[in-house]
C-alpha cells in the first residue's frame, strides 16, 4: 500500500488532521502509554500532516521528554504526538485509531518493544 490520504482527529472534533500516510507501516508498542492507551501508530514527516481543527491540546511527556504527546483536554483522545526521528526530522506519530474509515485491527502492525528503550 502506497501513501494514501486520511482525515482523522479527536472524539469530539476539537482536533481534525490530515494526512498523507502508508498503512502498511503501522506499529504498537508496549511502552507505559502506548499499551494503556492501545495505539495503533504510524510514523509520517511533518509535512504530511496538516491540522484541520487546532483546538486546545494537552501535552504529556514522559520518560526521555522527546515525544510530544497531545490529548483532547475535552474527550481525552491522543489522536496524535509530535517529536524528533532518529533522523533528526520532525516527524507525528499518528494513533491509527482515530483515521476516518480504517479499521487499525485489520493491519498487520510491527510490535515495538518500547517498554525497554
Amino acid at each position: 500500500m502506497a501513501k494514501q490520504h486520511y482525515s482523522g482527529g479527536c472524539q469530539c472534533g476539537s482536533v481534525t488532521y490530515e494526512t498523507e500516510a502508508d498503512l502498511d507501516h503501522t506499529f504498537t508498542c508496549n511502552c507505559s502509554r502506548c499499551q494503556r492507551i492501545g495505539a495503533v501508530l504510524t510514523f509520517v514527516p511533518r509535512e504530511d500532516f496538516h491540522l484541520i481543527k487546532d483546538g486546545p491540546v494537552s501535552e504529556y511527556l514522559f520518560n526521555k521528554m522527546v515525544i510530544h504527546h497531545l490529548f483532547c483536554p475535552t474527550c481525552g483522545i491522543e489522536s496524535y504526538a509530535r517529536g524528533i526521528g532518529p533522523d533528526g526530522m520532525e516527524m507525528v506519530a499518528v494513533n491509527v485509531n482515530c483515521l476516518e474509515g480504517v479499521n487499525p485491527r485489520s493491519l498487520n502492525s510491527q510490535a515495538v518493544d518500547g517498554a525497554s528503550a
